[in-house]
């Protein structure tokens, strides 16, 4: 027969409990269980040592228990565009950290941009969950609405005062690289915009184009369609070389398509930033190692789910039913090589 598993000192496992938690960490019951359930009401130090205790014994709440006596699920319910690519992986590891740090699980659904499937991934989680973090990317989504359920929204147009948002300030990241780009002496720049319809797109391309009016009035506006994805910035890559006159400089709306236009451009043997410069947007992990590395603008992904998700979670431990007014994260331009001056790109 297997031997039960012991904690330090000797101790069965099967046989810890909150008690022997809130002993060894040298807190009250009740202090264990709030630390453990998330609340906010509890002091970061003092947390710490709930949890180093809980560690050292293999303490483990009895799921089915704590749910019956709590009402709750222990498990918050993530629903996104898309689950592909470095921006999704980068957000839920942020997401997934902060469940961790509050003993809770994750349910994650896909609806891959169907509003449609948007709609039955959200029915689906009620009952499953005790909170949703939702990403609606569409300039209107009044399905994603539904008071059955606490919810923050991701990157989503909010809609109403009562609703929990967090996003990215967008327009003023595009305004940020459009000035960069005219202050190194580029005048013809090339937008390679997002999604129609896409609410980060839709933001992105009101910074490039009053960024491009205020640093740049007699320079024209040049926009050129996008889809978010790798294949749609190679697309674009390929129609600005046809263009009868190259673009200085090419920002594309996130960094999928920057690298999707490089690969068309080094595969033409046009070089960046030597013959036109090249920049994205949200910083994914790869931008820092293509060469050229990318000049973007870094949007901490990971730091815009965890903080997403802890948000839900506080409504959920203090019960708040009206929503603060909607968050957002300011974006920090970043130069690489992508992006040299024309001086230095002639030099």
């Amino acid at each position: 027969m297997r031997p039960a598993s012991t904690a330090e000192g000797g101790q069965d496992v099967a046989n810890v409990t909150i008690k022997d938690v809130a002993r060894v960490a040298q807190v009250s019951v009740a202090t264990v269980s709030r630390a453990l359930n998330g609340h906010g009401n509890v002091a970061e130090e003092v947390r710490n040592r709930v949890f180093a205790a809980a560690r050292e014994l293999r303490y483990t709440p009895h799921a089915a228990a704590r749910s019956l006596s709590s009402r709750r699920t222990q498990t918050l319910g993530v629903v996104l565009p898309d689950l592909h690519g470095e921006f999704f992986s980068e957000l839920m590891r942020g997401i997934d950290q902060a469940a961790r740090e509050h003993g809770l699980h994750l349910l994650v659904s896909s609806y891959h941009g169907d509003p449609e499937e948007q709609g039955a991934a959200l029915r689906a989680m009620r009952g499953r969950v005790d909170g949703l973090l939702v990403m609606s990317p569409y300039m209107e989504a009044p399905a994603v609405l539904d008071d059955s359920l606490p919810m923050v929204l991701i990157n989503s147009q909010c809609q109403g005062e009562s609703v929990a948002a967090l996003g990215v300030d967008n327009y003023g990241g595009a305004f940020a690289m459009v000035e960069h780009l005219v202050m190194c002496g580029h005048r013809r720049i090339a937008f390679i915009a997002g999604p129609a319809g896409n609410f980060d797109a839709h933001e992105r391309l009101r910074g490039y184009r009053e960024a491009l009016k205020r640093f740049a009035p007699d320079a024209e506006s040049w926009v050129v369609p996008g889809d978010f994805d790798e294949a749609s910035g190679h697309r674009a890559g390929l129609a600005l070389l046809d263009a009868a006159q190259r673009p200085d400089a090419v920002f594309a709306a996130n960094d999928m398509m920057a690298l999707g236009c490089l690969f068309a451009f080094a595969h033409a043997g046009v070089q960046v930033p030597e013959d036109v410069a090249l920049a994205g947007f949200d910083d994914i992990p790869m931008a820092r190692y293509v060469r050229p590395s990318l000049s973007t603008v870094r949007v901490n992904i990971s730091e815009l789910g965890a903080r997403a998700a802890r948000m839900l979670i506080a409504r959920l431990a203090e019960g708040v039913v009206v929503a603060p007014q909607p968050q957002a994260l300011t974006p920090e331009l970043i130069v690489r090589e992508s992006s040299a001056s024309r001086r230095r790109a002639d030099a």
